[in-house]
This record gives structure tokens, sequence and C-alpha cells, in this order.
């Protein structure tokens, strides 16, 4: 498979897509900490696209940042996805963009999202079912927002993850400094203590973030914390 996925739009053309959506619940600070991260990735780094979205030797990206979903939409679309024409029924009755995705409704979503502290300990299980089935090759990725670090089930995760050297497994964490608590040395420190490979970038920088998510991490999870401006701010 390629890291490439043909697609009639840019990065550029995000903000316009995330504006076909409207209505409650938008959630628009949480969705855009996340377009430019979801974008590299989408854009440069998984490899995954509309043809291969069920082959088993794909990379399998999860979101458990569920609040405001806009971003990931709009990346889905721009990336072929789902057609953009769908992208105003968001959140209406009969639309398959809920306000959390759903993977038995949109193609390329791979878990659906919900309460928070659930999306790492999901992409642990994945990963881990890829190595029992002999699949080494893809990716697994899981984007996390600070704040589900506030959730123990995430310690457990990360904790057990460094512990079975899954070198396949990545995190980028949105720091939009929402959390309720904090850790000694930083988001980073956290990952490190366990074990894991990790990069602190601007949030912003598609380049600082594309070398973040292809640094080599053998034998290692890796985890990219991706700094943003703060949720109020």
């Amino acid at each position: 498979m390629t890291t490439e996925t043909p697609s009639r739009y840019g990065f550029a053309d995000l903000p316009g897509l995330m504006g076909l959506m409207t209505g409650d619940e938008k959630h628009g600070p949480a969705a855009t900490s996340t377009l430019d991260a979801l974008w590299v990735l989408h854009d440069r780094v998984l490899r995954v696209s509309p043809a291969t979205a069920d082959a088993q030797d794909r990379d399998r990206f999860l979101l458990s940042k569920g609040h405001g979903p806009m971003a990931y939409y709009a990346v889905l679309a721009a990336k072929g996805f789902l057609a953009a024409e769908v992208l105003p029924s968001f959140g209406s009755y009969d639309s398959p963009l809920g306000h959390h995705p759903d993977r038995l409704l949109v193609p390329g979503v791979e878990i659906a999202s919900g309460s928070l502290g659930h999306g790492l300990p999901l992409a642990v299980g994945t990963a881990l079912g890829l190595r029992a089935q002999g699949l080494t090759d893809p990716a697994v990725w899981v984007l996390i927002g600070d704040a589900e670090f506030d959730e123990g089930s995430n310690h457990e995760a990360l904790a057990f993850a460094g512990a079975a050297g899954l070198d396949r497994l990545h995190a980028v964490v949105i720091d939009n400094s929402s959390a309720t608590h904090g850790w000694s040395g930083g988001i980073a420190r956290r990952f490190e203590v366990e074990g894991w490979s990790t990069e602190t970038v601007d949030g912003r920088d598609h380049e600082a973030l594309h070398r973040a998510f292809t640094a080599p991490h053998p034998g290692r999870p890796h985890a990219v914390v991706a700094r943003v401006e703060p949720k109020n701010s």
C-alpha cells in the first residue's frame, strides 16, 4: 500500500469543509486543535486509502479524542473516504456523521469514539491482536487529548504498552491545556518512564509533526505530544 491518497482537496480546503458542518455541539476548539495532526497523518503517514480501508495489512487510526469530530470528518472527506456533500448533514437525525464517529457508518473509522480514556486501551489491544496474528507491518495510531489523562485507564494502557514493547503502536497527544491534572516533567515524561519513545513538537508545524511521526523507535511504542494553543485562549 502507499502512504499517498489521491484527493481533490488540500489542507487549505479543510476550514471550508468544516464550515459545511453546522448545528449544536460542534466543539469547535476541540476539533481545530487536532486539524494539523490529522492532516499530516492522513496525507503523509498512514498507509490506508478508501480503496484499502478494509485491507488486512492497512495501518489503523483510532480517534479517541471524540469531541469535535468535524476536523476528522473534513479530513476523511478531503481524502475521499466520504463525499463532501454529506458534511452539511452533520449531527442530523438520519446522518451517518454523528457527534461521535461511528465505525459502522463512516468508511475509514476504526472505532466508535465515546467516553474519555478508552482509545489508548483499544489501540493497545489492536496492536496486540495484530502481533498475535503475525501481522508485524501495520502501524496502529491513536489520537488522544491531554484531558484524557485524567482517566486512569490511559495510565494503565501506556504502562502495559511500554512493558510489552509494542513498537507498532503510536500515540498522538493533542495538548491544548485542557487537562485537570498535571504531571511532573510534562506529558512526554509520563510516557518515557514507562519505556516509550517520545517527541514533543509544535502541533501546527507540519514538517515538525512529520519528522516526529516518522522518527525511528525500535523495540518501543512511540508518543508524539503536539502542543497547540490553549483551549480557552
